[in-house]
């Protein structure tokens, strides 16, 4: 079955960077829309950003607009997410989200990694 492994968080101060990595085995990767997610404490968890198969069109949360990059390797079956000017209200629990799509303005996935905690220090 489709598993998905998040790597790459860690503690970071304001201002800074943190690249995430997913890693997919079990499925056939290239054949996804995938996502990022992440759930902060006491909150839902929220859309991220987004990458078609193809890697032609990407989408972001208003929030991280400008400030993260998603990108994919298909040969390495790989998801990334390139984070810049980290806030303190970036922190929380950042999930993979497999074989991804939207419905209205509400994002879904059909497989998830446990996730990876990114806290960002003021």
């Amino acid at each position: 079955q489709v598993q998905l492994v998040e790597s790459g968080g860690g503690l970071v101060q304001a201002g800074g960077s943190l690249r995430l990595s997913c890693a997919m085995s079990g499925g056939t990767f290239s054949d996804y829309m995938m996502a990022w997610f992440r759930q902060a404490p006491g909150k839902e968890r929220e859309f991220v950003a987004a990458m078609t198969w193809s890697s032609d069109e990407t989408y972001y949360a208003d929030s991280v607009k400008g400030r993260f990059t998603i990108s994919r390797d298909n040969n390495k079956n790989t998801l990334y997410l390139q984070m810049n000017s980290l806030k303190p209200g970036d922190t929380a629990v950042y999930y993979c989200g497999g074989d991804s799509w939207r419905r209205g303005t509400t994002w879904y996935a059909n497989y998830w990694g446990r996730g990876t905690q990114v806290t960002v220090s003021s």
